[in-house]
Order: structure tokens, then C-alpha cells, then sequence
């Protein structure tokens, strides 16, 4: 199993509208739109792309959520130019999607909550026979006992 990914702990965070005019948002956030990325996925139909989302999840670090309609692939990694102070130690060089995230639809309240989220593969196999019906020939399910 993967190590855990390193948390810094910033200044205690106070509630966005408390954060002092002129000080960024970021100084007081333990940085987590710098602990993964997501990729958007098409929503799985068939047995066959189940089984391709049972296989992302079968690799550390990795996750799958659905919000507003919307399928991603999460892998858990941090940024190798995260620095110790949870700041961007690329900032003038970073890529456009960071310079395009902002602070004003952020993760800071850690207040979100998706439609649905998988951890693990067997929890995809038992949504998939729920929304699909037992794989031709076999079943997830244990037999019924006697």
C-alpha cells in the first residue's frame, strides 16, 4: 500500500469571509486542489467498460466520482512543486489550468459532496450488477445457502 500523502498544517483556518483583505486564500488551505487531479470519463453501459473502472480503481491512490452528471477518474498525488508552505513553488511558470483555478469556487470549506464516489473495485462490481443485472454466467454474490 502507498505511503500516505504528506499534509502541511497552514495558519488554523478561518471562514473564508474572515480571511484579511490583501491575504491569499491559499496561505491558510492545506492545499488540496495540489493533492490530485481528476479526469473527466465516459459514464460505463456495459460490462466491459465496468470492468475498465474496476481497473482504475485496482491501482493505489486512484478514485472514481460522479458530480452533476459528470464522471472522473481522481488519482491522489501531489504536485512535485508543492511546497512545504502549501504553496506553488512554480507560480510564475505554472501550467494554465492552475492559473485558470481560482479561489472563488474552491475546496477551502471542504463542504462538498459528490453524487457518487467509489474506493474500491468490489464496490464498483456491486453497483454495476445493481444498475446492469448479474454478469452473463456468473455473479458477484456469494450462492444462496442451502
Amino acid at each position: 500500500m502507498a505511503d500516505p500523502i504528506p499534509m502541511y498544517a497552514p495558519k488554523k483556518r478561518p471562514p473564508r469571509e474572515e480571511v484579511p483583505a490583501g491575504e491569499c486564500l491559499c496561505s491558510y488551505c492545506p492545499a488540496k486542489c495540489c493533492r490530485y487531479f481528476a479526469l473527466p470519463i465516459d459514464e460505463p453501459e456495459t460490462w466491459e467498460e465496468w470492468d475498465f473502472v474496476r481497473w482504475y480503481l485496482l491501482h493505489e491512490r486512484a478514485t472514481i466520482f460522479v458530480e452533476d452528471d459528470s464522471w472522473y477518474l481522481l488519482v491522489h498525488t501531489v504536485c512535485k512543486h508543492l511546497g512545504e508552505d502549501n504553496l506553488c513553488g512554480i507560480y510564475e511558470t505554472r501550467p494554465q489550468i492552475c492559473r485558470d483555478y481560482t479561489t472563488g469556487n474552491c475546496e477551502y470549506e471542504d463542504s462538498w459532496v459528490y453524487d457518487y464516489y467509489w474506493e474500491t473495485d468490489e464496490q464498483v462490481e456491486e453497483y454495476a450488477e445493481a444498475v446492469l443485472g448479474p454478469r452473463p454466467g456468473h455473479t458477484f454474490r456469494s450462492p444462496k445457502p442451502v
